[in-house]
């Protein structure tokens, strides 16, 4: 692979970035340039000016609504978007749900599910984490138990990402318990809104709302909502999350938070003189540009399939990814000095607390950084924890 940018990579990325000057709405770009996680009205209002340009979907086959952009090009587009304060866009469906969908579900079922994801109009969550089954998924307890025409689903799952904004959910569920634990598995997709569904929010040291459980008691689920094949969950799952995990290493974001990083240490004073200007911070800082370039590099190798090792270089991506983003954003909440202590919430989170209010002593430079510090804890966990990923890479890529 070549690791320089071509001429036509560069006029791509002049074309994202004229395009994004042109159509970002002012007020997403200042809701967004505090970095919480993003409104869902504001997710979906992006969507559908992506949608008319032809880009909500960059990654999805042509077919189905994608690009035909190169893995470079894609990368390119993410960086502009998240430089530009471009609001962040929902992952579960487009990035996660639909590749599973247009590669193992019936013509039926990508017909009748692609374009409400396509478009920004149906919100995804996944239900893979379970009390008990968080990186050994095979241990999950969810039934699923068909009668007639349909499923009954009965169980619970947990840390679901934004499922508070998801119309619908991706599931891993147990058909057959007499055989081994991953050969029961399957996957099916259940609207929220049915009856003997009920979510619990979780609130997170960030002070935000990201993450809920969910409980199903004698949820009916149509049989034509089983993804692909019953039984061949598991199969489906390991293709998913080889997504999440090279996703996870989000280069993109980082490049953003470096950038955010470089502004508080112009501002913030240290000995009477910019922070920025402190010969150990910049080592710091520094040492965090060449890792995240060397990830990018990385990164590249996986969009375009260079690797032998499959879903063993998505691991190593995302363990290093993963803990990237939290030097990059332990350093900012540091180079804040004494407001790095105190969080103000995000919007969500103050109307739904609107009995208990908090209005810390934070600079505009410093909203959303140190609750971006804190939930980026949980980066070295999600998409299977990073001690997991470490021993995929010692048997496949080490042969130990």
């Amino acid at each position: 692979m070549d690791p320089s940018y071509s001429a036509a990579d560069d006029a791509f990325r002049a074309e994202v970035r004229a395009f994004v000057a042109a159509e970002l709405p002012d007020d997403l770009r200042r809701r967004a340039s505090a970095d919480y996680h993003a409104r869902r009205d504001d997710q979906a209002r992006w969507a559908k000016i992506l949608a008319r340009q032809g880009w909500s979907v960059p990654h999805w086959p042509v077919v189905y609504g994608g690009t035909g952009w190169t893995g470079v090009q894609r990368l390119i587009f993410e960086k502009e978007m998240r430089l530009a304060h471009a609001p962040t866009m929902d992952r579960i469906g487009p990035e996660l749900v639909a590749p599973v969908l247009y590669s193992f579900a019936t013509e039926e079922m990508r017909q009748r599910i692609l374009p409400g994801i396509r478009n920004g109009d149906v919100f995804w969550a996944q239900g893979f984490s379970e009390p008990g089954a968080g990186s050994d998924l095979s241990s999950l307890r969810t039934r699923a138990v068909r009668e007639g025409d349909h499923y009954v689903v009965n169980g619970q799952k947990t840390w679901t990402t934004e499922g508070h904004h998801a119309d619908m959910i991706f599931m891993l569920v147990r058909t057959n318990p007499d055989v081994k634990p991953q050969a029961g598995i399957s996957a099916i997709l259940i609207d929220l809104k049915s009856p003997g569904v009920t979510r619990r929010p979780i609130w997170t040291m960030d002070e935000g709302l990201t993450v809920n459980e969910f409980f199903f008691d004698d949820v009916r689920v149509p049989v034509g909502n089983l993804v692909g094949d019953e039984g061949a969950g598991w199969t489906y799952a390991k293709f998913l999350l080889t997504n999440e995990r090279t996703t996870s290493a989000d280069v993109p974001h980082t490049r953003r938070d470096i950038a955010q990083l470089r502004a508080i240490a112009a501002i913030e004073q240290r000995n009477g003189r910019p922070l920025i200007e402190d010969r150990r911070f910049r080592a710091r800082l520094a040492q965090i540009e060449v890792d995240t370039l060397a990830l990018e590099y990385a990164v590249l190798r996986v969009l375009t399939d260079e690797s032998n090792h499959g879903g063993a270089v998505a691991s190593v991506v995302k363990v290093r990814g993963s803990e990237l983003r939290q030097r990059v954003a332990e350093l900012a909440s540091e180079a804040l000095g004494d407001a790095g202590l105190a969080v103000r919430r995000d919007a969500e989170a103050e109307e739904a607390m609107s009995d208990d209010p908090w209005d810390p002593p934070v600079p505009e430079h410093g909203i959303g950084v140190s609750a971006k510090a804190m939930f980026r804890r949980a980066t070295t966990i999600y998409g299977g924890a990073n001690e997991i990923q470490r021993t995929l890479i010692a048997k496949t890529i080490l042969e130990l």
